[in-house]
């Protein structure tokens, strides 16, 4: 007798080995009718597997998560055919599922183009109306490779050869094409559907190595339905409008250039915006009770090798050796430096908790290839700090660190998505009675201050776990930014201690926290949010007079002088060019609010005030139209 046991904890009996598919159909027709795939013991399995022993049965449907990830792979096995069948001669590399997605990375000697994309797309879903079985098939290792360089497909058999000794080699096959792969796959083309769209044309290295030949790589995207595929472009179109490098260049924010890869060049009005939200920071940091440090940018190598960084980080950190004998590295993150501090001089318990926070530059030796824009750069600075305190008030400092972080993500008009928190990494410092207590500390401490975490394997910091702040903004993506990391680790490792009130010394806990993390990816993450479009307080140019006719240049000035008096950030344009093209460029430079001042206006003494995105414009006299602009300019922690 044949026991599998369902999700829900019951249990069904076969007196002989099914299928899978003959499994769903024993719970229900309609269940049958709608999988895809089998979850076997927690491992996913095609729809044809055989269940001959007692087990854990799921069966999977398009979905759900795990059939997403299905369709995509099989999406992508679809494309390399339709390719295959439309340029005869191109070789096929490999093609796995991405986030949202897939693609596949082919060799051909001719450029796929714009056009050929749209032609790929039309035959792949000719492929799925031929509804072809997909049948997997397991071969012999000799048998693989011989075929695959028989029919052209060098690097197929190059990957076949690279595999393990004991490896099984399947290959899948859907009509006569077919390919190697691990699967699962659907049972046949035609339940893949139609909800998918090939996105753009790349270039890829052979196996990642620049040293390789270059691949051209086809990105797509595939869902369960047609409602969710139109919601994803629909993002991803205003993903591209609010693109942070070009509405940087638009606003004359920043730039980056090849002479200093992933290092941003502020200009004075991105660098305006940085100093705002950087102040910001400061400020609601301050009444917490954290003091500002600095540290130096530069320590000895020995100081890292103490910490446990130049064992795991050291491919990430800049080195420089002198003549006389030394070799320094360039700072990756403030720790080490901050407990330097915490050392000098007894500390009391009744010091505790001490908080010191750093907003100095951070280098960290990015691969050029994983750059982008500000999200991902090798000089950044963070908004960082360390709480040096004491066991029984780790879980305080977590709510208030928590409630904090509430605060600066609403008043910075970003949503707090979700809480994940990290576990130990397979790679880590500290033995594991340390990780099972400070794992126990920091859960309790998330569950106290009212916070659902979802748990990360493998994902902690390898000193400690953390809990990872998740924000979302506004068109639904989602972005990791606030942590909070538990550490008794680098404390024992760099030797810090405080005297407690039994007049012996004591270890204190670290906690490592940011809220916005690194300002230059937070402040990327923001302009996107924003669009540009920033609120008044934030807005690096918040107010633009601009004049009719020349004969209102001098009432112009005048209302500058008035605003920048109140402390408001004002430009002027009182070029000779009709006031609609003002209004436009002013518009796509995204400038808040344009105040219009023509003959009427000066004679008046009056605005004519145009909000960005809003076609109306309001007259209000100069006086009141200051006295609400400088409320409506006031950060929300000084309101």
């Amino acid at each position: 007798m044949i026991n599998v046991t369902l999700p829900d904890g019951s249990k069904r009996e076969f007196d002989q080995p099914i299928s899978g598919f003959e499994f769903a159909e024993s719970i229900s027709k309609s269940l049958a009718k709608k999988a895809i795939a089998l979850k076997v013991d927690g491992q996913m399995k095609d729809l044809s597997t055989e269940i001959a022993s007692d087990v854990a049965v799921e069966v999977i449907t398009k979905d759900t998560d795990d059939g997403v990830e299905v369709l995509r792979h099989d999406a992508a096995h679809v494309l390399a055919q339709a390719v295959q069948e439309l340029f005869p001669g191109t070789q096929v590399t490999i093609g796995p599922v991405i986030e949202h997605g897939f693609y596949y990375d082919f060799a051909r000697e001719e450029s796929f183009s714009e056009a050929d994309l749209e032609q790929i797309e039309v035959r792949m879903k000719e492929i799925v109306d031929r509804d072809l079985e997909i049948i997997r098939e397991v071969w012999t290792r000799d048998k693989a490779i011989a075929h695959f360089k028989e029919i052209g497909e060098h690097y197929k058999a190059e990957i076949i050869e690279n595999l393990p000794a004991d490896e099984e080699i399947s290959v899948y096959r859907q009509g006569e094409w077919l390919d190697l792969c691990v699967g699962p796959h659907l049972p046949s083309t035609g339940k893949l559907g139609k909800a998918f769209k090939l996105t753009k044309l790349a270039g890829a290295y052979w196996r990642g190595d620049s040293n390789n030949e270059m691949l051209q790589r086809i990105y797509g995207t595939a869902w369960a339905s047609e409602k969710e595929l139109k919601a994803h472009l629909h993002m991803l179109e205003e993903a591209e409008k609010r693109d942070h490098r070009r509405l940087g260049r638009e606003m004359d924010l920043f730039h980056i250039q090849e002479e200093a890869k992933g290092m941003i060049f502020w200009h004075p009005r991105g660098w305006r915006l940085y100093r705002t939200v950087l102040d910001y920071v400061r400020r609601r940091i301050e009444r917490e009770g954290y003091v500002e440090v600095k540290t130096p940018q530069i320590m000895d190598r020995s100081l890292w090798e103490k910490s446990g960084h130049w064992e795991k980080f050291r491919d990430n950190m800049f080195v420089a050796n002198t003549e006389e004998g030394e070799t320094l590295a360039v700072k990756p993150m403030n720790c080490p430096g901050h407990i330097q501090i915490f050392n000098q001089g007894i500390k009391s318990y009744r010091d505790l908790p001490l908080k010191y926070a750093e907003f100095d530059g951070l280098h960290r030796c990015e691969a050029s290839g994983a750059l982008h824009g500000a999200m991902r750069v090798r000089q950044m600075a963070q908004d960082d700090a360390h709480i040096f305190c004491t066991e029984d008030q780790v879980e305080g400092e977590t709510r208030k660190f928590i409630e904090l972080l509430n605060l600066v993500y609403e008043e910075l008009e970003v949503e707090l998505h979700s809480v994940k928190l990290a576990l130990r990494p397979d790679v880590r410092a500290g033995t594991d009675e340390v990780w099972d207590l400070a794992e126990s500390q920091l859960e309790k401490a998330a569950i106290a201050a009212g916070v659902e975490v979802e748990k990360l394997e493998n994902e902690g910091a390898f000193y400690g776990p953390k809990l990872e702040f998740h924000l979302r903004d506004a068109i639904g993506r989602t972005w990791q930014c606030g942590t909070l990391q538990l550490d008794f680790v680098l404390p024992e490792r760099l030797d810090a201690n405080y005297i407690g009130e039994d007049g012996e010394k004591h270890r204190p806990v670290m906690l490592h926290r940011a809220i916005l993390g690194s300002m230059e990816r937070f402040l990327g993450i923001l302009i996107e949010h924003h669009a540009g479009k920033f609120p008044l307080w934030l807005a690096p140019r918040q107010v633009v007079v601009a004049t009719i006719t020349s004969e209102a240049e001098p009432y112009a000035r005048e209302v500058m002088a008035e605003m920048e008096k109140a402390g408001l950030l004002v430009d002027l344009d009182v070029r000779n060019e009709k006031i609609n093209y003002k209004v436009r460029e002013h518009s796509v430079g995204k400038v808040p609010v344009i105040a219009v001042v023509g003959k009427k206006e000066a004679e008046d003494r009056a605005v004519s005030l145009r909000r960005l995105g809003q076609k109306d414009q309001k007259v209000v006299s100069l006086d009141q139209a200051i006295k609400d602009l400088v409320t409506e300019a006031t950060p929300p922690d000084l309101r």
